[in-house]
């Protein structure tokens, strides 16, 4: 039996979609992809966010957008969608300070839904998020132990201290000692936990670039020889390729999937996928599975057929350098990671 665990980009839930969400049903922000959400095993997604309605903007150094989320509707709305992870090392995550930070880590908490890449200081920002993930199929009692890291490379005044609350700040760079500190502390961290599958989940990089530099990519490599599974990359706001290295998966950058951003007519920053990785109850995965999504007033929809082939062409041409094929089902691409 395989479990199925989706993976997807950014989900922002502040501002405009903050606004809707308050007039709306709280599984609106879903749109028409609420079902195949709850239908997964997992699912580990970025938060784009802070779930505070306190705290002041984020003033220290110039932050052109702060965005900042009602947990009243906002935890809800993830656990309709069986959220089971939340990276939040990302550059927003501290938009509304140190008292929007901490109610984040509460809402989360109290709502059982695990998170990785920010803490009170670094050590516990470098802890993994940990769930037993259950097959939905009522005759096994097959399950799967998952780890997730969070790391990135975005907003350096974010980072955690050892003595002052952040993100799990790295510089992305192999050859970095501090950076190879960090991350095997946190993979062993990850790994004292007996984990079947273990992700490392990236914010890393500009906005709108389609292609990850070589530093990424030799990263990402390093990272699957080191122990990762499979690397859930993000922070573009636009969908890279997929590579595969020694049968892991890395999504180099997963896009959006939930936001109220300004759309680029020719980058098309609104559509995506979600990602679904299928992985034995060993924790060996065996396809990633790419279900084509679009955003629309402030919502992630299933995407239309003209809107999903443009996705599956892109997507295809850019993982081609990477040789990287994909084989497709219905609107779906799919790509095999069995030897």
């Amino acid at each position: 039996m395989v479990l199925r665990i989706g993976f997807t980009g950014d989900v922002m839930l502040g501002r405009v979609v903050d606004d809707r969400q308050r007039r709306r049903s709280v599984d609106a922000v879903w749109g028409s992809t609420l079902e195949r959400l709850r239908s997964l095993d997992g699912l580990v997604i970025n938060l784009e966010c802070c779930l505070s309605t306190r705290g002041q903007q984020w003033q220290r150094t110039y932050r052109p957008f702060h965005f900042r989320a009602d947990p009243d509707w906002a935890i809800p709305a993830l656990e309709h969608a069986g959220v089971d992870v939340c990276t939040l090392a990302n550059n927003h995550i501290l938009d509304y300070e140190e008292v929007a930070l901490r109610d984040t880590f509460a809402a989360l908490d109290d709502a059982g839904i695990a998170r990785a890449g920010a803490g009170e200081t670094i050590d516990e920002a470098l802890e993994p998020a940990v769930r037993t993930i259950s097959g939905s199929n009522a005759d096994s009692d097959d399950t799967l132990e998952v780890a997730v890291i969070s790391l990135t490379d975005n907003t350096p005044e974010y980072a955690a201290s050892e003595d002052s609350p952040g993100t799990a700040w790295i510089d992305i760079a192999v050859d970095d000692t501090e950076t190879r500190q960090r991350v095997a502390a946190a993979l062993e961290r990850a790994r004292e936990t007996n984990p079947d599958l273990v992700v490392a989940s990236l914010h890393w990089g500009p906005n709108m670039v389609t292609t990850p530099p070589d530093s990424f990519r030799e990263f990402g490599r390093w990272l699957v020889e080191e122990g990762v599974d499979v690397v859930h990359g993000h922070s573009a706001h636009v969908f890279q390729a997929i590579e595969v290295h020694e049968g892991c998966p890395i999504i180099y950058d997963a896009g959006d999937f939930v936001d109220d951003y300004r759309v680029d007519p020719e980058l098309r920053n609104d559509r995506s996928f979600l990602f679904v990785l299928s992985v034995t109850a060993d924790g060996d995965p065996v396809e990633l599975r790419l279900h084509p999504t679009e955003i629309d007033d402030c919502a992630v929809h299933e995407a239309s057929s003209g809107t999903a082939e443009w996705s599956r062409n892109r997507m295809r041409n850019l993982s081609e350098p990477f040789e990287t094929s994909f084989d497709r089902d219905g609107d779906a691409l799919v790509l095999s990671l069995e030897a």
